[in-house]
């Protein structure tokens, strides 16, 4: 059975002989100053995991003329040739092969065709060889497999999609393995869970290279959060609680974001709850993954940010009161720790 193309005239899906073919290549920049940033390369293999590319492309590919000449230089390298098949049944054609990498600042490497599967020998030594030059070496979701292969990560932290997480323990028990968390920078190397997290983690490194507001900036256009933590759980276990119990805990989630002004103490939650302290704190945090504090820390955080994008009228110190941080220095406090950025400099790069 051939793959599935679509017929512009009719709009109808059809049993095709041969695959549709796309040529991927970055997308010539409006005629300007060229780029001159980070050289960033995306590995593109046979079995292509496309959302995993996409979100490389998406972040340091696309042209952005509001942050160019020093925008990142964006480049493909094929790992075999092509036409490489790649998955959801289309074929790429890629100009470029390994010997890009001997060019770039930092490598991708979007979700590998297997957890399982073996990964070439010159791909290998490219990497090693790239890794010595002190190029930065990157892994998306089970991308991590191929960095593994390639050594990189023994004696080192790393993470990946937690359905890999046994397995790659079992391949390569060298490797410091940092289960449920986004992702993980060591530097050198960096590696991110499941797809999305690709996204957290490409935005860090925009972060790092440039600052804040770029990051920011180009969250906007993904229309994603400008920050989650590297460290925040991939999921949330939810384990069905006794009755009663699961729905006085979401009604008390509900009453706080409504009454996020006030100040609130473990204590007197876990009384609203009808719990004892300890019951409390710990059906909590099943339900959000989240201690009550921190959880209370971001939902501040995350009405203060609805706040400053919503209405430039509205004062900082306003802000600070009617999200529950009490003080305008104590925003600031949590904005730089959770965001690396001020209220006020949010607010400046709010379209």
């Amino acid at each position: 059975m051939g793959v599935a193309s679509i017929d512009l005239k009719t709009r109808f899906w059809k049993p095709a002989v041969k695959p549709y073919t796309v040529k991927i290549m970055p997308k010539r920049r409006a005629a300007g100053p060229k780029c001159a940033g980070p050289s960033v390369v995306v590995l593109a293999y046979d079995g292509l995991c496309t959302f995993e590319f996409g979100i490389a492309y998406e972040v340091f590919g696309l042209p952005r003329p509001e942050m160019e000449p020093g925008w990142y230089r964006f480049a493909i390298a094929g790992v075999e040739p092509g036409p490489l098949q790649a998955a959801g049944g289309f074929q790429v054609r890629v100009d470029h092969g390994l010997e890009t990498l001997r060019h770039a600042d930092l490598v991708v490497v979007p979700g590998w065709r297997g957890i399982d599967e073996a990964v070439p020998g010159e791909l290998i030594r490219e990497l090693q060889e790239a890794s010595a030059r002190g190029t930065r070496l990157m892994s998306l979701c089970s991308g991590i497999a191929v960095l593994a292969a390639a050594g990189v990560l023994d004696g080192r932290r790393a993470t990946t999609h937690w359905r890999y997480i046994e397995s790659v323990r079992l391949r390569f028990p060298r490797i410091k393995l940092v289960p449920d968390v986004l992702y993980v920078d060591e530097g050198s190397v960096l590696t991110a869970a499941g797809s999305a997290a690709g996204i957290d983690l490409c935005l860090h490194v925009v972060r790092k290279d440039y600052d804040v507001e770029a990051a920011n900036t180009v969250a906007r256009r993904l229309v994603v959060p400008p920050h989650r933590e590297g460290g925040q759980a991939q999921s949330v276990e939810r384990p069905i609680l006794r009755d009663g119990e699961g729905a006085r805990v979401g009604h008390l989630i509900d009453w706080i974001r409504t009454h996020l002004s006030e100040q609130h103490t473990i204590d007197g939650l876990a009384r609203n709850a009808g719990m004892s302290i300890r019951t409390f704190q710990r059906r909590f945090e099943a339900v959000t993954g989240l201690p009550p504090g921190r959880w209370i820390t971001l939902e501040r955080l995350r009405y203060a940010r609805e706040l400053l994008e919503r209405d430039a009228r509205v004062t900082l110190e306003d802000v600070a009161a009617t999200s529950g941080f009490g003080s305008l220095p104590a925003m600031r406090h949590h904005f730089r720790k959770n965001l690396g950025s001020s209220p006020s400099v949010y607010r400046e790069r709010t379209p």
